[in-house]
């Protein structure tokens, strides 16, 4: 069997920025053991894969290691595929996901905005061993929601993060978020998913949906600049309309097409 394979750089408007996402088109679902063992083989953050159903997708999101339940950069990936190289000419895109239903609209500006529902992070205690796992001394605040949301003053520290991955993957969460404000936009974050396969992830647009409404309130701003990643990095654009959604956008840049042989 031959599955035509896309490799886009979502949240870059050019190759080698932003995270990288494989996308696979399917006309009918294979075993979930080959679509987790194709996104283990791709070694990648995560693997999208649709199915038509209808005038919807039916979208799933693999990490080399599980299935997980949102990834946002994925879902741009997906939609960039679907607009730019298949010709989908619909202005909007529905999705249906274990996280409900997605919708990814095409803007004149070349930006694709995707409508998620938001998550509220509840303030809680920080446990014992996550600032040292981080490499770091002290922090504003920490948040939960699937993640940890660590809120620091000090931005400058955010570029030098170097956190132990294997003391990191001990605490029960999808992953660790480390945010602060500033570097010239609303607020900048490093997210790290060792418990989930993914020791960093350059851009986590799933995480945007509880980081946006922590920093709007925060900040009290409905419309945020955002970006993320050490090394490599990418930059969203946030928009919390008042509904219990938030509205992630961003571009994609072609780096691979290819043909998968299983």
């Amino acid at each position: 069997m031959q599955l035509e394979i896309f490799q886009v750089d979502a949240f870059s408007s050019v190759p080698f920025g932003g995270n990288p996402a494989a996308v696979i088109p399917l006309q009918q679902w294979l075993p979930d053991e080959v679509l987790q063992r194709i996104a283990e083989e791709n070694n990648l953050s995560e693997t999208a894969y649709f199915v038509r159903n209808g005038e919807a997708f039916d979208l799933r999101w693999f990490t080399p290691a599980v299935e997980v339940d949102l990834c946002g950069h994925a879902t741009l990936a997906a939609a960039w595929v679907l607009f730019e190289q298949l010709g989908e000419q619909a202005e909007v895109l529905r999705f249906n996901t274990r996280s409900g239903e997605l919708r990814v609209r095409r803007g004149a500006d070349g930006l694709l905005a995707m409508d998620f529902p938001a998550k509220q992070p509840v303030a809680v205690e920080i446990p014992a061993g996550l600032l040292e796992a981080l490499g770091l001394s002290e922090a504003r605040a920490l948040y939960r929601t699937d993640d940890y949301v660590l809120v620091i003053d000090d931005v400058s520290l955010i570029e030098g993060l170097k956190p132990d991955f294997v003391a990191l993957s001990a605490f029960e969460v999808r992953g660790i978020a480390v945010t602060a404000a500033g570097r010239g936009f609303d607020f900048v974050t490093r997210w790290f998913g060792p418990r989930v396969g993914v020791n960093e992830d350059p851009v986590t647009g799933s995480a945007h949906t509880s980081l946006a409404p922590y920093w709007a309130q925060r900040l009290g701003k409905s419309s945020l600049r955002c970006e993320q990643g050490g090394a490599r990095k990418g930059q969203l654009q946030c928009d919390l309309p008042g509904n219990g959604r938030v509205i992630i956008s961003g571009r994609g840049a072609l780096y691979l097409r290819g043909v998968v042989f299983v």
